[in-house]
């Protein structure tokens, strides 16, 4: 599913303009935005709202992959993450430890361990992380065939678990999986593939996250 071809990436950095703030996305598909062109990306899509805004931004450092579980992203997190500090810092994932059937308190573990490691990078510790619920792709094409309705509630219980913890660890949690779920009725909203969001998608998300990022970076 969320297993095709994807890769780490870091987007350049313009060279004209001295940018200040400096934002790592960590996550799976959604975040490195399989099947959607680079700049429909929800991190670039945010960084850019900002810049219209009159924010100073860095191009996002982007640490994801299509198809990585919470125990994939915190190997990469080990292997990519020197010591830089991050002014932001986001999390979305989880949704291939639902869809391969893992044990869902080992998800809950490292989940932990990734919030742990996201605030380490934070130079404003929790306050400037976020985590994003994962969407439900029970509404997607891809899914059509599946038991949706068993799919749909894993999704909930995963985001329950997501809510919680990124509460227990003082982290804000952006829900988005009420916006996936418009997918059912508006073919616009998922990407060539079948199964992943589009860019009219990802810009519905930026704009829900968006103000309370704003005044994540202004206190």
């Amino acid at each position: 599913m969320l297993s095709s071809c994807g890769s780490t990436s870091e987007i350049p950095t313009s060279t004209s303009a001295q940018n200040n703030i400096s934002y790592l996305a960590l996550g799976d598909s959604y975040t490195i935005g399989e099947s959607v062109a680079e700049q429909e990306r929800w991190p670039v899509q945010l960084t850019q709202k900002l810049r219209d805004s009159a924010y100073s931004v860095q191009s996002p450092k982007i640490i994801a992959r299509t198809g990585w579980r919470t125990d994939e992203l915190l190997t990469a997190m080990d292997e990519q993450l020197g010591e830089e500090k991050y002014d932001l810092v986001s999390i979305l994932i989880g949704v291939n430890n639902q869809y391969q059937g893992r044990d869902l308190e080992q998800f809950q573990e490292e989940l932990e361990l990734i919030i742990q490691q996201a605030i380490q990078k934070s130079k404003n510790g929790a306050e400037n992380v976020f985590v994003v619920s994962i969407p439900d792709y029970s509404v997607t094409p891809f899914a059509q065939g599946s038991n949706v309705d068993e799919i749909a509630h894993e999704i909930m219980v995963y985001n329950e678990r997501c809510m919680v913890t990124s509460s227990n660890y003082g982290v804000k949690y952006f829900y988005i999986t009420d916006i996936s779920e418009e997918a059912a009725t508006n073919p616009n909203l998922v990407a060539g593939d079948g199964l992943h969001p589009s860019g009219e998608m990802y810009h519905l998300w930026v704009e829900r996250i968006f103000p309370e990022v704003k005044q994540m970076l202004a206190e």
